[in-house]
């Protein structure tokens, strides 16, 4: 199957069309030229997008790793490797840099402060990984193509100055994810029904959020209220931000499903 049937197969439109066209072009690099080839920052549905692509090319999965510069990252390039390279081995072909952003302790900055500052420099969104914002200081992961310039040349955010270099990857520092447990029970684990819980919505505006196409199922648009939800899915909307189903309990007398979700903040 060529390119364009693969890319009208996966549904891919726009931004995400040429992105995952780059996808496809950076596997076959990999496998013609016999050297690692990754991909700039995906997105996690646009990670979800590139596996179903992928598979629909038959690229196994063995022949590429997700690396987003340290381990639990949320964006990610595709490193595709040639049949001499041991996975493990991977890291030293990584085009992914880590800046330190230092700032005054106490300027409140957050991460749309950072995504905005770089993206007016012209930096496209692409080309940047997690934003990891402390009280004092900002770890960004970013392309190699644009590391050098951003050290040398990212000055502030907003009005705040900031003091930039480059650190070892291995070196960030991850804040402490916030989330919130939310307890309930569900006649069911129709989407909207687990969604009432994760949301905090009644159960038909859950509905009308999931046929509207702004829910997220493991980064998969699911258009569908009936659609089952297992335990370990995780499930995001725009505007609403995720979570994740964690626990899924035992019938209880009365016929409802107890279950356990982490939101995250």
């Amino acid at each position: 199957m060529d390119k364009s049937k693969l890319l009208d197969q996966c549904g891919a439109l726009g931004e995400d069309r040429t992105l995952l066209a780059r996808v496809l072009d950076r596997a076959k690099q990999a496998s013609e030229r016999n050297i690692p080839a990754a991909t700039d920052f995906l997105s996690p549905a646009q990670q979800a997008q590139a596996a179903d692509l992928l598979h629909a090319a038959g690229i196994p999965e063995t022949a590429y790793i997700r690396w987003g510069g340290y381990d639990g990252a949320e964006r990610a390039v595709l490193l595709f490797l040639p049949d001499w390279m041991d996975p493990s081995d991977a890291g030293t072909y990584s085009p992914i840099r880590c800046l330190r952003a230092a700032f005054r302790e106490g300027e409140n900055l957050t991460h749309r402060d950072f995504l905005g500052s770089l993206m007016g420099m012209g930096i496209v969104r692409e080309k940047i990984g997690d934003i990891l914002v402390g009280p004092a200081s900002a770890d960004v992961l970013v392309l190699d193509t644009v590391a050098e310039f951003l050290a040398q040349s990212w000055e502030s955010a907003g009005r705040v100055k900031l003091q930039v270099a480059e650190i070892d990857p291995g070196c960030v520092h991850i804040p402490e994810i916030r989330r919130e447990e939310r307890r309930d029970t569900v006649s069911s684990l129709r989407l909207d029904a687990v969604c009432s819980t994760g949301f905090r919505m009644a159960r038909g505006k859950a509905a009308a959020l999931i046929e509207s196409g702004r829910v997220q199922l493991n980064w998969r648009e699911c258009t569908k209220p009936d659609r089952t939800v297992s335990e370990g899915d995780t499930v995001s909307a725009r505007g609403f931000g995720k979570f994740e189903l964690t626990e899924v309990g035992a019938l209880t007398k009365k016929g409802r499903i107890p279950i356990t979700v982490q939101c995250y903040k």
